[in-house]
């Protein structure tokens, strides 16, 4: 078995059976398995939904673990030299598998990789991200990143803005697709499951680059990502994990005044956007710009627990 894709699925039926009809569709001259592992989803009935699938091996958690402890249970069933994990709302246009596989046999193999992502309709998706600084947090929060987009301290999607047409070394790619291998997952001993939503990847490639590993975004080749399909209908889940990941980012991997200022300034930017979606609101009669104005006011009381005084 040469690449083990691992899939977490929590309901979501229709967006995993594309997904898996995908690979299963585009991916050739590679030996693989799929391994989906179910959050307790409460729609259906995922193993019947999987059975006319050979090639997919199926664990069923009794209850929502979150992203980074289900990947880890599906990397404990893996038995691939390679590792992909998958996000279920995305779907293959080509033998992207063969192409990032030749591409790390050719490059010592101690590399993370993604791909470039694409929205359903084929248009641009940020694909990659730099972590955070006190130059790009000012940029991010004060909405400069919007208005000096070639300006790469402050934009932290400065290579999402101005893609490079050729593979290059970034900070973080998007966790919708990680390709690596299975040695550099043991490694990092795989993600971090004190975080349970969003920024699994940060902390995924922020620890592989203290490690001495490179993580590379290669343009040359594409998957479609619909980003958020499996959470838009849920506006307050979505909002209060990205910030709690975000501040958790914070508290793992910063200390002193940079810590301090980070999160002060993420504060900040919650309430300006507080006071822009309610005005914007207003003036254009728009009512999912309230509830946004609204979610971010209930965020500027959310403060998670530091779980990472003792780092891991």
């Amino acid at each position: 078995m040469v690449v083990s894709i691992i899939i977490v699925n929590y309901n979501s039926f229709s967006l995993l059976l594309n997904c898996i009809n995908s690979i299963n569709t585009f991916v050739t001259e590679v030996t693989y398995e799929i391994i989906v592992v179910d959050n307790a989803s409460t729609e259906g009935d995922v193993k019947q939904l999987l059975i006319p699938f050979a090639n997919v091996k199926l664990i069923q958690n009794k209850t929502n673990l979150g992203f980074s402890a289900a990947n880890n249970i599906g990397i404990e069933k893996a038995v691939g030299e390679y590792i992909l994990f998958l996000n279920n709302d995305t779907l293959f246009l080509e033998n992207t598998l063969k192409i990032l596989l030749t591409f790390l046999e050719g490059h010592g193999k101690n590399l993370l990789v993604g791909c470039k992502l694409l929205n359903a309709d084929k248009s641009h998706q940020a694909s990659v991200v730099d972590v955070d600084s006190l130059s790009n947090s000012l940029g991010e929060n004060l909405f400069l990143y919007k208005i000096f987009k070639r300006v790469k301290r402050l934009n932290k999607y400065f290579y999402s803005d101005n893609e490079p047409a050729i593979p290059t070394n970034v900070d973080v790619i998007k966790g919708a697709f990680i390709f690596t291998t299975h040695e550099v997952v043991k490694v990092l001993h795989g993600f971090d499951v004190r975080f349970f939503f969003y920024a699994e990847e940060t902390d995924f490639c922020m620890r592989a680059k203290k490690l001495g590993y490179d993580v590379v975004y290669y343009p040359l080749t594409k998957i479609i990502h619909l980003g958020g399909a499996s959470t838009d209908k849920y506006l307050w889940f979505k909002f209060k994990n990205q910030t709690i990941a975000k501040i958790q980012i914070y508290q793992k991997h910063y200390k002193g005044i940079e810590f301090f200022l980070l999160t002060s300034l993420h504060f900040l930017g919650m309430f300006l956007r507080v006071l822009v979606y309610s005005l914007s609101g207003i003036i254009k009669f728009n009512y999912q710009l309230l509830v946004k104005s609204f979610i971010y006011f209930r965020l500027l009381f959310i403060y998670p627990k530091n779980q990472f005084k003792t780092i891991a």
